[in-house]
């Protein structure tokens, strides 16, 4: 029975670092094409995701292949806290857009999104100007708001058919 647990642990870890490879690489390639501040603001996280589940991937696998308990055990250890920090992260999500659901608007298929109805700490990091520029340029970069237009033929959707649409908060700009 150890022996099967230890070759799948040893094989998923495998799996994993053959995952974290192409992760690593591609946060290592926007580094050196990031000519965007969105671009340049995903290059380490990427970076770091990558390198953390090459190290821990190489913990498993090669503590389960060659039965070195202590390994196994730090590989426990790192991937509690990595399990953790997953955890964290996804509360602090929910709790800072937990209140931004959205209002129906009279007469229109979108909903009204506030700012004012999202965390303190949101609403400060938004309003930001410096912060702001930053959004302002991923969303120009995404070309968000050219991608919005549509055309019938030649002609541009009339503004009913534009009110009717299901818009994103992001294509709903408030």
């Amino acid at each position: 029975m150890f022996k099967a647990t230890n070759g799948l642990i040893g094989a998923i870890n495998f799996i994993i670092f053959l995952i974290s490879i192409p992760i690593l690489g591609g946060g290592i390639w926007l580094s050196t094409k990031a000519n965007t501040d969105c671009l340049r603001f995903l290059q380490w996280p990427i970076i770091i995701i990558g390198l953390c589940l090459m190290v821990l991937s190489l913990a498993g696998f090669v503590g389960a292949c060659y039965r070195i308990s202590w390994l196994l055990w730090l590989y426990l250890f790192l991937m509690f806290f990595v399990i953790v920090a997953l955890v964290g992260f996804t509360i602090f999500a929910f709790a800072v857009t937990s209140r931004g659901s959205g209002r129906p608007m009279m007469n229109r298929a979108y909903y009204d999104y506030s700012l004012s109805d999202y965390s303190g700490w949101l609403k400060d990091r938004v309003s930001d100007p410096e912060y702001w520029e930053k959004i302002v340029s991923c969303i120009r970069d995404a070309k968000v708001c050219q991608k919005m237009g549509r055309y019938y033929g030649y002609m541009p959707e009339t503004a009913d058919e534009f009110y009717r649409r299901h818009l994103s908060p992001i294509e709903m700009g408030d």
